[in-house]
């Protein structure tokens, strides 16, 4: 079985390879131009340049594609010839595909059409996201991209056995449905809680009731199937960095609001904050007020307990069911109580984030699930109220906004994980490459 491990995953935790750094290495340990001084002492050192640069093209077009061999030159340092040798082996190993297109990147606008590339579609990574009310499953191919989402509603919190038997059932259904050339490489899930980044345990997930629970291994011996577990917001917060708004920005605080609570990630300079023991980011713990409702943890007063999904839906007259109608409903006309509950979570919501923006000083700060319903339904008195509550200088640099990814954020930053021992190594995966392969937006099921 292969565990998750931050050093092994560090495609996936850390932007240096995929986010705009470039990248220095020599041509002549690629192309077989080394001087016959060096090749008694190089040896095994060609296949580890080899890897690390295999890696560097695969993560840039996963993470950024379609892009062209200038794009790739340009962006790693490495010559055409090389790059070459390197999409070609990426090619043949069925983890990138080629179409047609025009190379705007290039200086050439005549002549025949260059090829663009694009992840392969073929491959897959399974994502889980197990929650109080229900168990979400996603499949998410090379490139980021969600292609099938199947959500099983439970009637109550489901124990970690309970949970790891229906996610069986659903991917054994989504076997049975892929492509014959379609390979999944892994599975990643995205749990609600404290978890373990060494062996994929869940050392405490307050709302479902999971303590101490070998999560990953459990679920790897179900399935056959290598599996990563890590924190919901640590993955949300690497999705929108990797894939959506935050991308390009140099900070980065996400703070997820679902059935089981608010959960939050920090990242900086392409670096998740993840403290000494992996568990940095449970924002939803963070206390507003003395006294006040008990949260899932026991503590008073915290953002969590004052901003509720729940007390939400019930001043909206929803219930749990019903939150994917939450924006429209917030949208039409409210009732008084409904308006009453929504501003006293607002002032909650945005009491907490102007202490965060004073704490981190982001450049971005992403609401997810009903924190971003509650940011759409209000703007400017949410972002009044994180103004009146944190330093001038801090908010003035400050944007609010919702993901760009939405409601796929937890399911492609748990798919990220799987695909983490790819990226890191891609001669460890060969996939038959076949006509057949097709760009990302291409699978059927």
């Amino acid at each position: 079985m292969v565990l998750f491990s931050a050093k092994a995953a560090s495609a996936g935790w850390n932007c240096s390879q995929g986010c705009g750094a470039k990248v220095s290495i020599s041509d002549e340990a690629v192309d077989g131009t080394v001087p016959d001084r060096f090749r008694k002492t190089l040896g095994s050192n060609l296949d580890s340049l080899r890897v690390h640069n295999l890696s560097t093209i695969l993560t840039r077009i996963h993470h950024d594609g379609p892009l062209y061999r200038s794009d790739l030159a340009a962006a790693s340092g490495l010559n055409r010839s090389t790059i070459t040798i390197l999409v070609n082996e990426l090619i043949d190993r069925g983890l990138v595909v080629e179409a047609n297109g025009s190379d705007e990147g290039s200086k050439k606008s005549v002549g025949r059409p260059s090829m663009s590339l694009h992840p392969s579609g073929r491959i897959l990574a399974i994502a889980v996201n197990p929650e109080i009310d229900a168990i979400t499953v996603g499949v998410v191919s090379l490139g980021g991209q969600l292609q099938r989402t199947i959500r099983y509603e439970t009637d109550e919190a489901p124990t970690m056995r309970r949970a790891v038997k229906i996610t069986k059932a659903i991917i054994e259904g989504i076997q049975a449905m892929l492509p014959a050339d379609a390979r999944i490489v892994g599975i990643g899930v995205a749990v609600p809680g404290l978890t373990d980044d060494i062996d994929g345990s869940v050392a405490l997930a307050p709302h479902l009731g999971w303590r101490q629970e070998p999560l990953a291994r459990v679920l790897a011996e179900e399935t056959g199937l290598p599996v990563w577990a890590a924190n919901d917001a640590h993955l949300g917060v690497l999705a929108e960095t990797v894939f959506g708004g935050g991308a390009h920005v140099g900070s980065t605080l996400y703070l997820n609001g679902g059935a089981s609570g608010i959960g939050g990630g920090v990242v900086s300079g392409g670096i998740m904050l993840k403290g000494a023991m992996g568990f940095a980011g449970e924002l939803g713990h963070f206390r507003i007020r003395s006294g006040g409702k008990r949260d899932s943890a026991g503590l008073q007063g915290t953002l969590e307990s004052e901003v509720s999904r729940d007390d939400l839906l019930r001043s909206l007259g929803l219930e749990g069911r019903d939150v994917l109608r939450l924006d429209e409903v917030l949208a039409a006309p409210r009732s008084p109580e409904a308006q009453d509950e929504i501003d006293r979570q607002v002032r909650a919501l945005g009491t907490a984030l102007g202490s965060m923006v004073t704490i981190f000083n982001p450049d971005l700060i992403v609401l997810g699930g009903f924190l971003g319903s509650l940011l759409d339904a209000e703007p400017e008195r949410l972002r009044r109220v994180v103004a009146q509550e944190s330093l001038a200088p801090q908010y003035a640099a400050v944007k609010i906004r919702r993901p760009e990814l939405r409601d796929n954020i937890l399911l492609v930053g748990a798919a990220e994980l799987a695909f983490g021992a790819l990226l890191r190594d891609p001669t460890g995966y060969d996939v038959v490459a076949e006509s057949s392969l097709l760009p990302v937006a291409s699978v059927e099921m």
